[in-house]
């Protein structure tokens, strides 16, 4: 009996932090994407001396923008060979000119809401 209770105790303790793992890796990776993305943009403004706008989106860091503003020195290939999904399966947000900063690169998240437990290139810390 105090086998069990002592096992039982011990359950407790160990799978809640168990089962919070996978969560924190889609939290990790989530993080990791957008730094990446981050970069790519930096490197599309250095060449190109603007960011894509909000209707270009992310794509323009894999195929040129054919619209207004058009890139002009938009590197061949270009910034990504595909663009990432977020670990829940959706696509990153991106917004230019940004709420948060110059630029909002984001995901909502497994709920899927815009609400305090985004992840944005504004609170990677």
């Amino acid at each position: 009996m105090v086998v069990v209770v002592i096992l039982s105790i011990l359950a407790a303790i160990v799978v809640p932090k168990i089962m919070d793992r996978p969560e924190q890796a889609r939290i990790t990776k989530a993080k990791s994407d957008i730094r990446a993305l981050e970069a790519a943009l930096n490197l599309y403004r250095l060449d190109n001396m603007i960011y894509p706008t909000t209707e270009q989106g992310l794509e323009a860091l894999v195929s040129k923008p054919t619209d207004s503003p058009e890139p002009r020195n938009w590197k061949e290939g270009g910034y990504l060979d595909r663009l990432p999904s977020d670990p829940w399966g959706n696509g990153y947000l991106y917004l230019s000119p940004g709420t948060q900063g110059t630029v909002d690169i984001y995901t909502t998240g497994l709920d899927m809401q815009s609400t305090d437990d985004d992840i944005g290139n504004w609170n990677l810390d």
